[in-house]
């Protein structure tokens, strides 16, 4: 599958592979083994000590002056959210700015979500609640009547839940977006993920990873993922990568997460892959969502970065600007 009104940038790529109507990793259907689930509820973390003693919470740099400033930038909302300016274009990802279902969210934003202003594209990577959050969207669309939405194929029965009237553009892997102005080129590229939200929906909608690109800069943005060839393959078409954007968290019990999730150490891995220059972690401190200690993804980090393995990492507090040709 594929929207055959975009442009397909691979050559020879037919689209996105689908199993009786399931979409696939590449070549391969991913299903979940919900007995893993069971086996991770039933067992006993082994860092179950630490993580109840660690309170570790990012950092909060309140205001909302980045929401006018016409510089390009990018400002970490938390989890996987950004705004990002380029090109006097502004985009949100993943936005997730409440509590999800049965998880609360255990940081605040640097200013009221009303207040986010001035959007004009929603970038969402997949349907997971903790990336696509309904209550999100209509706070963003009621305050930007004119955002349009760039999202994976079939994700368009969710969005149209959210609002009938929100525009949006669905794609698949490999395929460029042509909602954004010429100035800044918008890519749909491959993740290694799943896809639920309900009994009966299983992979019924696509999952993925974002490249924004201008004449000067690129930057990726890696949605959920696992480690797979993808990375080497994004770097072989479009690379190198001037930004990336990386999850770093919801990595342990690695039985259960590492088919969806990246640690620390896979994170770089792919990012080197991708021959980043700067790294930007996220998808980290904001939820809690597996077994790790709240502070570990940081802390490994930090590690690797003082090893000389991770070159331009970068920690940004929430709502911290960050100033994208000051970094490059």
């Amino acid at each position: 599958m594929k929207n055959d009104r975009l442009e397909t940038i691979k050559p020879g790529y037919r689209g996105n592979k689908t199993i009786n109507g399931r979409f696939a990793n590449g070549e391969e259907l991913y299903n979940p083994d919900f007995r893993k689930v069971l086996r991770w509820q039933l067992s006993r973390n082994p860092q179950r000590e630490q993580k109840k003693h660690d309170d570790y919470t990012p950092l909060v740099q309140e205001g909302s002056d980045f929401i006018h400033d016409q510089r390009d930038m990018l400002v970490w909302l938390g989890h996987a959210s950004f705004f990002i300016r380029l090109n006097g274009i502004t985009f949100l990802t993943d936005p997730v700015l409440y509590d999800i279902p049965l998880v609360k969210r255990k940081v605040g934003l640097p200013c009221a979500p009303e207040e986010l202003k001035n959007i004009d594209f929603l970038l969402l990577s997949h349907a997971h609640r903790d990336h696509l959050d309904k209550k999100s969207i209509q706070t963003i669309f009621e305050n930007n009547p004119q955002v349009k939405a760039l999202a994976p194929l079939r994700a368009g029965d969710i969005l149209r839940s959210v609002n009938p009237n929100l525009p949006y553009q669905e794609a698949g892997w490999y395929q460029k977006f042509d909602l954004v102005p010429g100035s800044v080129e918008v890519y749909f590229l491959p993740a290694s993920h799943w896809h639920r939200r309900g009994l009966l929906d299983m992979n019924k909608v696509l999952w993925g990873s974002f490249l924004l690109k201008t004449p000067d800069l690129t930057v990726y943005f890696a949605g959920d993922t696992g480690l797979d060839g993808h990375f080497e393959e994004i770097e072989e078409l479009l690379g190198p990568m001037d930004v990336c954007l990386m999850p770093v968290g919801a990595y342990k019990p690695s039985f259960l997460m590492r088919r969806s999730h990246l640690n620390p150490n896979e994170a770089v891995k792919a990012y080197n892959q991708l021959r980043g220059g700067l790294f930007i972690p996220m998808h980290y401190g904001t939820y809690d969502l597996s077994d790790e200690p709240a502070s570990e993804p940081v802390r490994l980090l930090e590690q690797l970065a003082a090893s000389g393995v991770l070159q331009g990492l970068r920690i940004p507090a929430i709502g911290e600007p960050v100033l994208l040709h000051d970094m490059i």
